[in-house]
């Protein structure tokens, strides 16, 4: 079976997906993807939020950060949102870091926290990436399947993998490592010809974004599309949080929410005969669940 990486040049984000023939029919389906619960407070927040509110029916979990057991409570009280494991061996953000859950001094930099950036990035100092690191291919697999078996241990809802700021790019190795595991855990998703949903862009502002993206709503065609944001609230961890080239994440974060629960949006959603659906929906077509 071939293989495929959907990349999403607007975000920091690299989905591995499982490819075969799939049909369409003259519906219009949109996967609304909420990443990195687990991650703060703030972000476990926002994409609950997003799924009661708003039309988010999968969410990614990143087990190794801080808030992980705040978000397993979150999903136990919503059983019916889809749970994607959202494999982690960066650690971004300039004031807040997490570890691995599992001993792999390859991975780490010299206070044991994962490494920034996953390419090389003149941003950061040097040393600051995994592409820079001595990494091992067995350290590799050991976090990730625990960070799997972490998620399925608490998590009756979990149906797929997906990969933080897209490290399976970074050698034919690791991808091969990761599919390896999703075919293990039974988490792969056929997602051949899933197209990019634009979303609001790049560009827009803040205040713009349900605009623009009930705009592109309207101008979908029959399809499967999948849109990845990052929703959580504008409190005050989230005022904290950034890097270098990434500012406002407080602001930016607290409207993807707000976009994610829209009135407007769900109304745009309703009137065009859109169907809001998850991975777990994808994989029941499939006759995978």
């Amino acid at each position: 079976m071939k293989n495929w990486i959907f990349i999403f040049l607007f975000l920091p984000v690299f989905t591995v997906l499982s490819a075969q023939n799939s049909t369409h029919d003259n519906s219009i389906q949109l996967i609304i993807r909420a990443d990195d619960i687990g991650s703060f407070h703030a972000a476990n927040v926002g994409c609950i939020e997003s799924y009661k509110n708003g039309i988010a029916r999968s969410v990614e979990i990143m087990p190794p950060c801080a808030w992980f057991p705040e978000a397993v409570e979150m999903l136990k009280e919503n059983p019916g949102y889809d749970v994607g494991v959202h494999l982690t061996l960066t650690s971004e953000w300039s004031n807040y870091k997490w570890r691995p859950i599992t001993h792999c001094p390859s991975l780490v930099d010299e206070d044991g926290f994962f490494p920034p950036m996953v390419w090389k990035n003149n941003n950061f100092p040097p040393n600051s990436s995994i592409q820079e690191a001595n990494w091992k291919i067995e350290e590799i697999e050991q976090e990730l399947r625990a960070q799997i078996e972490l998620s399925l241990k608490y998590i009756t809802q979990v149906s797929h993998l997906s990969t933080h700021m897209g490290f399976t790019s970074l050698d034919p190795k690791i991808e091969e490592v990761v599919n390896k595991l999703a075919k293990e855990y039974k988490l792969e998703v056929n997602m051949e010809g899933v197209q990019r949903f634009p979303g609001w862009g790049r560009d827009t502002k803040p205040k713009d974004r349900i605009d623009k993206f009930c705009e592109n709503l309207k101008n979908l065609k029959p399809g499967k599309y999948l849109f990845i944001e990052h929703p959580a609230r504008d409190f005050e961890e989230m005022k904290t949080i950034g890097h270098t080239g990434s500012n406002d994440v407080a602001e930016s974060r607290e409207w993807v929410t707000r976009v994610f629960t829209s009135k407007k949006v769900k109304k745009t959603i309703k009137k065009m005969g859109i169907q809001v659906i998850s991975y777990a929906d994808v994989k029941k077509e499939q006759g995978k669940s």
